[in-house]
């Protein structure tokens, strides 16, 4: 495999594709928050590494300590996303991204590499499948099915912060916490809203715009969770037909 990848870093943000989304000319939305949103996680060790194509080829992790996720753990790194889709696939590009990754974490004296997953796939999670085959196991889980991956390097293992066990609020209208990590934030959140004016049905919105507040929070979370009721739903971007389901309840 010949393919040249790149790291984003706060001189090359402003001119580089980083996200899923493709985007040749007009603005949008979400990829301007995901680029607010990285600009202050750069720096924090937050490493985004893309193939250096106008391609959906990327890996996103960080430093558990400045993870926005309610995971907490001694020297880890946390892999929010791993994504290769369409024409690229099947080229060995999630192999190296994957090996990158765990060799950087290495190179850096960390613990492990942990990552969200649950019993059955879910969508918006990395193939847990995938990162089984490099030795990720589950080391922790929640009462409704989710867990969380890691694979330890001296021993040492991650575990989900207490809150995150709780998967219970006291809003009973449909409430949903999400960040401006991933670029299609946005347009779902415009689309629930729309959904919600024109059916009446009360909507709660929390920006999840702190560490303390993602380490926090009373869920699982990889950039977005979903209640009705006051229980959990999902980490799933939820269209107006899921929407529909979950209130149907």
């Amino acid at each position: 495999m010949d393919a040249r990848f790149i790291n984003l870093t706060p001189e090359n943000l402003a001119d580089e594709q980083v996200s899923c989304i493709i985007r040749s000319k007009k603005p949008h939305p979400g990829i301007e928050a995901k680029k607010h949103w990285l600009a202050e996680r750069l720096v924090e060790g937050h490493v985004f590494r893309k193939l250096d194509a106008k391609a959906t080829v990327f890996i996103e992790y960080a430093p558990l300590e400045t993870a926005w996720v309610p995971i907490v753990g001694d020297n880890y790194i946390y892999l929010y996303c791993l994504w290769v889709y369409g024409a690229p696939k099947g080229q060995g590009y999630g192999r190296a991204l994957m090996e990158y990754c765990l060799a950087d974490a290495r190179a850096k004296g960390k613990s492990g590499v942990c990552m969200l997953g649950a019993k059955k796939q879910k969508s918006w999670l990395s193939d847990q499948s995938f990162a089984k085959k490099y030795g990720f196991e589950v080391v922790d889980t929640t009462n409704n099915g989710y867990e969380l991956l890691a694979l330890s390097f001296d021993g040492g293992m991650p575990r989900f912060a207490p809150g995150a066990k709780e998967e219970r609020i006291e809003r009973q209208e449909l409430t949903i916490y999400y960040d401006f990590q991933c670029p299609y934030v946005p347009g779902h959140i415009e689309s629930v809203k729309r959904y919600c004016e024109d059916k009446g049905v009360p909507l709660s919105l929390v920006q999840v715009d702190s560490l303390q507040k993602a380490k926090e929070l009373p869920c699982v979370f990889n950039n977005w969770a979903v209640f009705y009721q006051g229980n959990f739903e999902t980490v799933n971007l939820v269209d107006t037909a899921y929407v529909e389901r979950i209130l149907k309840k």
